[in-house]
């Protein structure tokens, strides 16, 4: 809000110097000047992405108005601790979405990045095998210390969220850049933790908390739901990147 009402306050001076009243001697130049720089003092500490023209208008009496649409903004109140089995349940898929939502949007751009590089040209299997174990040696640098950190809940909210970022359950992307048989090998791995990779995100039913947690999320409305739970901003998950290095390594 700051940076906007800078460039506004920038326009408004150019306005004032464009106004005939300007090129006179008037008890309001030193005050001009003084906005003037001012606002190149700001334009200089900004970027360019900072910077948008608004809209404006001149009113019956010649003044310059500049008007902003703004997002409709969800006010949450402040909810009482609750107690019972169901609300315990609810407080911890909360904290534990805001842990690993960041990982599923970040695996979502990373998926798209190898499928892109596979499809971009034709490849020999050693050649694509050697790319995917690239990624995979990759993926382990980036994540494998914070997963490692997860508690199973986390981990289980983490996979339902994989399936609906990337459009496939865990299981099928195993498969089908591991193959069928290390596949079957962590669904039986999964399985001792009662979970299961075959399993389909399912917004409307057993999904139904977790996709309404996404729709607050990606409204930009999550850190006013999460402080009205918690009473506390919610801590932040910093993920190193979210891009890969890996290349194909041609033959020759």
């Amino acid at each position: 809000m700051r940076k906007k009402f800078t460039y506004a306050l920038l326009l408004l001076v150019i306005s004032l110097m464009a106004s005939p009243a300007a090129h006179g001697v008037t008890p309001q130049d030193d005050l001009d000047k003084e906005i003037a720089a001012f606002a190149e003092r700001a334009i200089r500490q900004s970027s360019p992405d900072d910077l948008y023209l608004m809209r404006w208008e001149i009113n019956e009496n010649g003044d310059t108005i500049f008007t902003e649409e703004l997002r409709p903004a969800r006010v949450f109140a402040r909810v009482s601790k609750q107690k019972g089995k169901e609300w315990r349940k609810y407080y911890r898929l909360v904290f534990n979405f805001n842990k690993v939502y960041p990982y599923a949007l970040v695996g979502r751009k990373m998926m798209a990045q190898v499928d892109s590089t596979l499809a971009a040209e034709p490849l020999k299997r050693s050649e694509r095998n050697h790319y995917i174990k690239s990624v995979e040696r990759e993926l382990f640098r980036i994540f494998e210390k914070d997963i490692r950190k997860m508690t199973i809940s986390q981990g289980m909210v983490l996979m339902r969220l994989v399936d609906r970022e990337c459009g496939m359950p865990p299981y099928d992307i195993i498969k089908t850049y591991e193959g069928e048989f290390a596949a079957g090998f962590w669904q039986f791995i999964a399985r001792l933790f009662d979970a299961d990779l075959k399993r389909r995100y399912d917004p409307q039913d057993k999904d139904n908390q977790i996709e309404e947690l996404v729709q607050i999320w990606d409204s930009g409305d999550w850190d006013g739901f999460y402080w009205s739970i918690f009473w506390e901003n919610p801590p932040r998950t910093v993920i190193k990147t979210e891009k890969l290095s890996s290349e194909v390594k041609k033959k020759k």
